[in-house]
């Protein structure tokens, strides 16, 4: 009998065993593929790792703008992707290792729930049957490929995140349908690298819930660097190694890749791990068809110490989103009270520059009715910024209520944003007023003085 199952081996579900086993609770992980979950091995890492060799060679073909002069620079698209292999078999090793020292019994199988026992959830895996006390299920998301006519057919030209992290060739053209964030870091990696991109996206904007004049410049960057964007268009079949999609006049267009990358969001796995059989709750999209399993603030279902934690929930389908949950599901099968806050999530895009915000948007501050105000600075009132960025463009942006001047929101543009948003997320998790936040001492020089000195325009 284990006090602990979980389902799942990524962020929500290793993280949530580490903090169960440390507080004396006996845990059985199931996972089936890698520990780590997408995030560690198709996701996140990779991506990460890709994108950093790009910015590395970025930065050799621009030495000359820092008084450093690389003759020829090159890259070699296999050792790249070598290195991508390394760094996630260097890491999950490092989640195993740590799977052992917290002495937790991790089953790599495909684990199904039988339903309810006397004790507790009855699990099967394997040949073997397992009884928990409580249950969490960690099982994560895939990519959702939309039937387009013509998919199928098209064979390994298309791939979602997972095939294109295993190309062993460098596409010469790449054409990405979902101007998401997987989307454009996949976009800004390859087009550093030279190749022809092209980006489809329905939506009149790229990154869809990002701050709409964030998203607008970090579009307008990689447009001068040659990606093409193609916005408010539907796409309508792929035939061979072309997306055909028609423009915002309705008129039929056709873009051409070596590759197509899919890219249009993430789909929670519910099916195939016996959730009937405990008759948890599900969250239903418009068309009425489960999305997700329905959690309280506590992540609780419906159903007595069963659990749920990460993108199985189909809300904030973030790594770091996961690791939160999976530690407030331990923390109340701990009985200690605990809720889950989502106001101060932030969200990255590592592109080159990276943009990072939390909080509202300012689109989303003007629909909630809500009375703000908008305070922002470029990036160059920074020293530190413009001593590493040049040429570079960037935007602090800092959403605040107009009576309290409580933060609200806090958005960025610019190398290393994505490094220096939490500060941002301790303001709003603290319910910080801009005044309060002047007083704080940031170190100079360094990026993150810009959300100071940007709270300092607020008149």
């Amino acid at each position: 009998m284990y006090d602990l199952a979980i389902l799942g081996g990524g962020p929500g579900g290793y993280v949530a065993a580490e903090r169960a086993a440390a507080a004396g609770l006996k845990v059985v992980l199931f996972e089936q593929k890698s520990l780590g979950g997408v995030c560690l091995n198709e996701g996140c890492i990779p991506t990460k790792t890709l994108l950093y060799s790009a910015k590395v060679y970025n930065y050799a073909l621009h030495g000359a703008d820092y008084g450093v002069h690389v003759e020829n620079p090159a890259f070699n698209f296999g050792e790249i992707m070598d290195r991508k292999n390394k760094v996630v078999k260097k890491l999950v090793g490092g989640v195993k290792a740590a799977m052992k020292a917290g002495k937790i019994e991790v089953v790599a199988s495909h684990a199904t729930i039988k339903g309810r026992s006397s004790e507790g959830v009855a699990i099967s895996a394997g040949e073997a049957d397992y009884q928990a006390r409580n249950l969490l299920i960690c099982t994560g998301s895939e990519a959702a490929v939309p039937p387009f006519p013509g998919l199928k057919e098209a064979g390994d030209v298309i791939v979602t995140n997972r095939e294109i992290l295993e190309l062993k060739e460098q596409p010469k053209e790449l054409v990405v349908i979902g101007g998401g964030v997987i989307g454009m870091e996949f976009a800004a990696f390859f087009s550093t690298l030279g190749t022809k991109v092209t980006v489809i996206e329905m939506l009149p904007k790229i990154l869809g819930p990002l701050d709409d004049e964030i998203s607008s410049m970090l579009q307008k960057t990689y447009a001068k660097r040659g990606i093409e964007f193609c916005l408010r268009c539907k796409v309508t079949g792929i035939e061979g190694n072309s997306v055909v999609y028609e423009d915002p006049d309705g008129k039929v267009c056709r873009a051409q890749g070596d590759k197509i990358l899919v890219s249009v969001g993430r789909r929670a796995n519910l099916d195939g791990y016996g959730l009937e059989s405990l008759g948890v709750e599900m969250l239903l999209n418009r068309g009425g068809k489960p999305c997700g399993i329905k959690v309280d603030s506590r992540m609780r279902t419906n159903i007595p110490n069963v659990y749920a934690a990460g993108d199985v929930t189909g809300f904030s389908m973030l790594a770091h989103t996961a690791s939160r949950e999976g530690e407030v599901a331990v923390n109340n099968i701990l009985g200690k009270e605990d809720h889950m806050r989502y106001d101060a999530i932030p969200g990255i895009v590592y592109t080159n520059p990276e943009v990072a915000g939390v909080g509202l948007t300012e689109e989303q501050a003007k629909a909630s009715g809500k009375p703000y105000k908008v305070i922002k600075l470029p990036m160059a009132y920074s020293g530190r910024f413009v001593a590493e960025n040049e040429k570079g463009d960037g935007l602090c942006k800092i959403i605040v209520g107009e009576k309290y001047h409580e933060v609200l929101g806090v958005h960025m543009l610019g190398n290393p944003c994505s490094e220096i948003i939490h500060s941002a997320c301790m303001a709003i998790e603290t319910e910080m007023t801009v005044e309060q936040l002047k007083e704080v001492v940031f170190p100079h020089p360094t990026v993150s003085e810009i959300i100071k000195e940007t709270a300092f325009t607020l008149k």
